[in-house]
C-alpha cells in the first residue's frame, strides 16, 4: 500500500492520518469496502478527516454529479459517521451498487438525485434495497489534463 504526503496542508501540526483509498470506482459498485479493494492510502491532516476509522477515499467514475462540481476521476472523501442533511452529497448503496447522489429532504420524504438534469430523481423509499452509506466531506478535483497525468 503506497502513501502520498500532503504536508503543506497540515495546519501547523504534524498530526496527519492515513485514509484508505478504495481501488474500485464509486459508481462501479460493490457491497462494502474490504481490504481486497484497497488501492493504497493518502495521508491527510486530521482537520480534513477528523474521524479516520470512518473515512474512506473513493475514485469517481462518470459525470452524473457534474452539477455539484464532481467529475470523472476526482476523489471523494466519504465519512460514514456523518448524518446526511438536506443538500448533502452522499454515497448510497442502491440495490447492491455504490453510487454518489445529492440527498434531498422534503418534509419527511427523502430523495436521491443526480446533479445532471438528464438523469432521474427518485425517492429513497421507492428503492428495492437502498441505504445511505456515508456523507461526502470534500472532493479532490484534478486541474491537470488527463494526458499530462499519464507521464
Amino acid at each position: 500500500m503506497g502513501i502520498a504526503r500532503i504536508e503543506e496542508l497540515v495546519s501547523g501540526s504534524a498530526d496527519a492520518v492515513r485514509i484508505p483509498l478504495i481501488g474500485q470506482s464509486l459508481c462501479a459498485g460493490f457491497p462494502s469496502p474490504a481490504d481486497d479493494f484497497l488501492e493504497g492510502a493518502l495521508e491527510l491532516p486530521r482537520w480534513l478527516a477528523p474521524n479516520p476509522p470512518a473515512t474512506f477515499l473513493w475514485r469517481i467514475a462518470g459525470n452524473s454529479m457534474h452539477g455539484a462540481g464532481i467529475f470523472d476521476g476526482d476523489l471523494a472523501c466519504v465519512d460514514r459517521s456523518l448524518q446526511p442533511a438536506d443538500g448533502s452529497v452522499v454515497v448510497a448503496a442502491i440495490d447492491g451498487e455504490m453510487s454518489i447522489k445529492r440527498y434531498r429532504l422534503e418534509g419527511n420524504r427523502a430523495w436521491l438525485a443526480f446533479e445532471n438534469p438528464d438523469l432521474p430523481v427518485f425517492a429513497v423509499e421507492e428503492l428495492q434495497d437502498g441505504v445511505i452509506w456515508g456523507v461526502v466531506r470534500f472532493t479532490i478535483h484534478w486541474h491537470t489534463a488527463k494526458a499530462a497525468l499519464k507521464r
